[in-house]
């Protein structure tokens, strides 16, 4: 038997022994699964940002995805150092 599911087995096995000796395990409800989606509490800034369309060339906008995740925060720091930030 593959490994793999010979484990299965035994953990399904293991599950079906506690559930006969009373030993269940945590069920959560929909309102629990629910209530946890998200962002972790305390994550979210004071000042919320606002979602736009912009219209950017193939060219850059490919530049921007190619720098890696967190591409749109730079481009928020970008974008305000050159507006806020004039000489």
């Amino acid at each position: 038997m593959d490994p793999e599911m010979k484990k299965f087995e035994e953990d399904l096995l293991e599950s079906i022994r506690q559930a006969k000796r009373g030993e269940m395990g945590r069920i959560h409800t929909p309102e629990q699964t629910l209530a946890r989606r998200g962002r972790p509490p305390g994550s979210v800034s004071a000042t919320t940002k606002q979602a736009v369309k912009l219209r950017l060339d193939p060219d850059v906008l490919a530049a921007l995805r190619d720098s890696g995740p967190g591409w749109q925060t730079r481009v928020n720091s970008i974008l305000r150092d050159a507006v806020l930030h004039k000489p």
